[in-house]
């Protein structure tokens, strides 16, 4: 049985009876009503709907009626219209208020289930997006992705817009910047999380080697093939593909995994057997692949395909806001791994770190966060040519403290989702000091719920 019902609305208990019968040979899980009054008691329980069929003309509230109704309560429910001959005009006008389709009297019940089976299809993407919306609000990109810079904060909003699609994605960021981290996220929020997460670097395969790696091969498709191999394309069907530092492909293999994103399927080197493809592609690069082809050193056919959309991680000089949070969330991971106490992070270190121009980014910041935790110098954070200057760093010593202060709080009201008494307990706070921190840098419990 399909896991959520058709509802079948309809006066006539010769026509819910019939219908009822043939949906259930199909398979189909059936609710029927006698009334719109009743579909709208058992909608606003929180009953749960997956189509709602209904005949236009009925005593009391009618289809049309019904129609505006559900809609009112829950906009994402497909309805679908029975309607007279004389009715097709009205019906159609339903459509273009959002009506799924309309059948007209007399029908074939195959043509209703196939619509039926449509809409269903529909509810469960609907519901399936809605669910993964609601455990992006609830923290888990902001647990992932931290900071609270602006251009983190618009990473976030682009990036729980796309998780939830299917849609090819082409991420820009400098070495070190989370590349990965965001393509896993794009995978964990989305709606092939259950299915595998697949990385290739491709600046780590040889060129020979490529074909093998994205197709796979069959035992003795070439010399040393010694079993049967599955291809990364084929391994990641159902899921994501993350093909990292793009950029490095040979032109060679660029025209193969273009023309099998294209008819989403593949075949094994040394078999005939084709193989359909169901996956999403997220690809990464630190270069400008427009300009690259323009160059013709990148396929720009290629480029489109996997630049449906785009995200850009900001380098973390550019949010330098947000570094001394970074750093003590990396030292309480590099604590826990290494089962050492946290030692203690002072003003002048971080300003130190502020300084530092961080061309690794957050692996070279990762780095110095386990050095401090296991009580190693810090090379970085001694003056190079390149570091930022002090009045380039964010202000004052005190201006930088109370920014990592602020940002300290919102993290731990963000991770907690406004709770005060969790994030009391977090930074061992009074509440007296708490709500008058908060009340200094303007920050709303509310905001955080």
């Amino acid at each position: 049985m399909s896991e959520l019902p058709v509802w079948l609305v309809d006066d006539d208990p010769g026509v819910r009876e019939s219908l009822s019968q043939w949906f259930e040979l199909g398979e189909l899980a059936v609710r029927s009503f006698a009334s719109g009054e009743a579909v709208l008691a058992a909608l606003d329980a929180g009953e749960p709907c997956g189509a709602l069929i209904s005949d236009v003309k009925m005593p009391g509230l009618d289809g049309l009626s019904l129609l505006r109704a559900v809609q009112a309560l829950d906009d994402e429910v497909p309805v679908l219209l029975i309607t007279g001959h004389g009715d097709v005009p009205m019906a159609v006008g339903a459509m273009r208020q959002g009506a799924w389709d309309f059948i007209e009297k007399p029908y074939e019940p195959e043509r209703l289930e196939e619509q039926v089976r449509r809409a269903l299809e529909r509810r469960r993407l609907s519901q399936e997006n809605r669910r993964l919306r609601q455990a992006l609000r609830q923290g888990g990109l902001a647990a992932r992705l931290i900071g609270e810079a602006p251009g983190m904060q618009r990473l976030r909003d682009e990036l729980a817009n796309l998780a939830p699609t299917r849609a090819n994605v082409l991420v820009f960021g400098e070495t070190g910047s989370g590349k990965e981290v965001v393509a896993r996220c794009l995978h964990e929020f989305g709606p092939g999380q259950a299915a595998p997460f697949v990385a290739l670097n491709c600046g780590a395969i040889a060129p020979e080697l490529f074909e093998s790696e994205l197709f796979g091969h069959e035992k003795g498709a070439f010399t040393g093939a010694l079993e049967t191999r599955v291809g990364k394309l084929e391994h990641a069907s159902g899921g994501t593909l993350f093909l990292d530092e793009i950029e490095s492909m040979p032109l060679t293999a660029q025209v193969k995994l273009l023309r099998a994103l294209q008819e989403g399927e593949v075949t094994r080197l040394g078999s005939n057997r084709v193989i359909a493809l169901d996956l999403r592609v997220v690809a990464a690069s630190k270069s400008d692949l427009l300009a690259l082809a323009s160059e013709r050193a990148f396929r720009e056919d290629l480029y489109y395909r996997l630049a449906i959309a785009e995200l850009t991680i900001p380098p973390l000089r550019e949010r330098r806001e947000d570094i001394a949070l970074l750093f003590a969330h990396f030292c309480r991971q590099a604590a826990e791994v290494h089962q050492r106490p946290l030692r203690e992070m002072d003003s002048e270190l971080f300003a130190a770190l502020s300084r530092h121009a961080w061309p690794g980014n957050l692996r070279e910041l990762r780095n110095a966060a386990t050095r401090h935790t296991l009580g190693l110098d810090i090379p970085q954070l001694t003056p190079q040519p390149g570091d930022v200057p002090r009045e380039a760093a964010g202000g004052s010593l005190n201006d930088q403290v109370a920014a990592f202060e602020a940002s300290l709080l919102r993290a731990a009201l963000a991770h907690h989702q406004g709770n005060i008494q969790a994030v009391l307990d977090e930074l061992d706070l009074p509440r007296r000091t708490l709500n008058q921190k908060m009340h200094k840098y303007r920050l709303r419990r509310d905001a955080f719920v």
